[in-house]
């Protein structure tokens, strides 16, 4: 789902999504004889049905986002009753898709915390039309939830599910805009490490290259992330990976007016530490990518730039239900690492010259080898 807002046009640029796919409903998205849509995940099914006998009475732009426009479309039950429908419809399939599988799983962990999917597909009218379709959930527009409520239903989620492999990764990209790595690894220092270096190619692709951002990250890659992620699953310690979201900002959550419970949507999951995932923000500083590279792999971590209105009132009412994972003395930093930007990194840069190594010898414990040696 999306937040309403000018349909017209988006971050500046035109929607390219033209405003005629959401002014009828096209033969494929409440099809009653369509096949059952049935995802195959790493170790099961999801499948959820459209109910039997929806009859079509109405559609209504209802927002739009930077690719996709949105519309509310109201039916009749063969009962008699009213269901109302959100359509997001873009021009990007995998976008869609992958949006279906990451919403089906929220809603069977956590039902009353994300809108319920019924499918996705292509327009009947137009090969290159595709849309997802799910519950429609009056949205409060104005206030945030309620910090205690959102941060209850997220501990939920976290604590309640775990990965069908063990390990972390998704069984498909679940973002369109930038290739996210998701194949299923082992360690949790591999996959940040791995998902952090796709996100930098795909950056100076983008931008070219930037010697003062290379000096850091090389000291991020080799001491950094050594030093604050190994020391999760060695020494005794260890972390499970479990269903994130994957984009939790402002823009992303909302108050279901009719039951006053926070609501989550535009998910974008991953199987990953709790405290984590992945994506990538330009912020406004200037030109230069060394100033405006900010890299946030984070369940929390967007929380933190001043420019979202979620401060650190949901962080902390997140640390009421879920402990810190351990060592809890670095999960200030690992939060800083998780929303990487030029002003973290070289605070943890600084900080951590040492490495993990060293931080192993002075716990006694013998340094383990992980994927940056």
């Amino acid at each position: 789902m999306v937040k309403t807002f000018d349909p017209e046009v988006v971050w500046d640029k035109p929607n390219p999504v033209d405003e005629k796919w959401i002014q009828f409903i096209d033969e494929n998205v409440l099809a009653s004889n369509r096949k059952p849509r049935t995802i195959l995940l790493a170790r099961g099914l999801i499948y959820i049905e459209l109910p039997d006998g929806s009859q079509p009475l109405g559609i209504q732009p209802c927002g739009a986002s930077y690719f996709t426009r949105g519309a509310k479309i109201s039916t009749k039950q063969s009962d008699g009753s009213s269901l109302l429908f959100f359509l997001k419809v873009t021009l990007v399939e995998s976008m869609v898709s992958a949006e279906f599988i990451s919403q089906s799983l929220l809603y069977a962990a956590v039902p009353d915390f994300t809108p319920k999917p019924y499918g996705w597909g292509t327009y009947a009218a137009d090969p290159s039309i595709h849309f997802f379709l799910c519950a429609f959930a009056a949205m409060e527009e104005v206030n945030l939830p309620d910090a205690p409520k959102f941060a209850q239903s997220l501990a939920r989620l976290h604590m309640t599910t775990s990965s069908p492999t063990g390990q972390y990764g998704f069984p498909v990209s679940s973002s369109h805009k930038i290739p996210q790595f998701h194949d299923w690894t082992d360690a949790w220092e591999e996959f940040f490490s791995r998902t952090l270096q796709r996100l930098v190619e795909s950056e100076e692709k983008a931008q070219g290259v930037d010697a003062e951002m290379q000096r850091l990250l090389q000291a991020v890659f080799k001491k950094v992330i050594p030093r604050l992620l190994r020391p999760l699953e060695t020494g005794g310690r260890s972390i499970r990976p479990c269903l994130v979201h994957g984009d939790i900002w402002d823009g992303n959550v909302a108050t279901d007016r009719d039951t006053d419970n926070p609501i989550i949507f535009d998910s974008a999951c991953l199987y990953a530490h709790n405290e984590c995932k992945g994506a990538l923000v330009r912020t406004q500083k200037d030109q230069l990518v060394r100033a405006s590279l900010t890299i946030e792999l984070d369940e929390l971590a967007p929380l933190r730039p001043i420019r979202h209105r979620m401060k650190r009132d949901y962080i902390d009412a997140y640390r009421v239900e879920v402990e810190p994972s351990e060592p809890e003395e670095d999960y200030d930093d690992r939060n800083a690492l998780y929303c990487l930007c030029i002003e973290t990194m070289q605070y943890l840069v600084t900080k951590y010259t040492d490495g993990y190594e060293a931080w192993a010898k002075t716990r006694g414990e013998d340094p383990a080898k992980g994927y940056n040696d």
